[in-house]
Parts: C-alpha cells; sequence; structure tokens
C-alpha cells in the first residue's frame, strides 16, 4: 500500500479495510487480520493500526469478539456506505464542483467521461 502525504496513515487504512469489505473479501460477521497480522502486511507500526481499529470500532464498521479477534459487522457494508458517502459530499465535492467550474468542465464533459470510466473500469458480463 501507497500512503500519500494528505490524509491521516490511519484513516487511510481504515479506508484500506473499508474497501476489502465492500469489495466482499472480508464479508460481514468474517474475521479481519490481527493488529500484528494488517501492520506486518502494510508495513506500519501495530500501534497505527490499533487506531484504525479503534476508529473503525467506533464507527460500528468492526467488532472485537474478545479472544477471537476482529471482525467486519453484520452492517459494516450500510455503515461503510453512509460514512464514506457523508465525507464524500462534505468534503471532496465542494472541492470537485470547484475544479469543474475553474477548468470549465459541462456536466455532459463529466457524464460521458463519467459513463466511460464506468464502462471501462466494472464491465458487464453476462
Amino acid at each position: 500500500m501507497e500512503f500519500k502525504d494528505k490524509q491521516s496513515i490511519y484513516l487511510q487504512i481504515a479506508d484500506y479495510i473499508c474497501e476489502q469489505i465492500l469489495l466482499g473479501k472480508w464479508p460481514p460477521g468474517e474475521r479481519i487480520p490481527s493488529v500484528r497480522d494488517l501492520a506486518g502486511m502494510l508495513e506500519v507500526n501495530p500501534n497505527t493500526v490499533m487506531r484504525t481499529y479503534d476508529f473503525l470500532q467506533n464507527k460500528e464498521i468492526i467488532f472485537n469478539k474478545r479472544g477471537i479477534g476482529y471482525s467486519s459487522g453484520e452492517n459494516a457494508n450500510e455503515k461503510i456506505l453512509a460514512f464514506r458517502k457523508e465525507r464524500f459530499l462534505d468534503s471532496e465535492l465542494p472541492e470537485f464542483f470547484r475544479t469543474l467550474y475553474l477548468l470549465n468542465v459541462s456536466m455532459e464533459d463529466l457524464q460521458t467521461r463519467y459513463n466511460k470510466f464506468i464502462a471501462e473500469t466494472y464491465p458487464v458480463t453476462n
């Protein structure tokens, strides 16, 4: 995982964990890697992962089963979507709109690029 300078590492790790849950790699109710295992995988300090797990536990995305370890919550997908949607709408969307305005990008241009992105990134298979 490559970390960015603009956001705390523990929040970037939280985004990574949330993505794994949303992609179904760590299904709701299933165990997720231990603090030590994830720290080793990502090459970060275990205290950073512990901070991430505390953050996600407070958001009710993961929970700790004593003696078993951390698991994704039964409603993890809904909690993640709500959390990420709120963050996007409050923080990222205003900056995105500002950039669109400054660059004079039309909604039609945006729609065309969005449709192309979706078609190429998430092709429908029948």
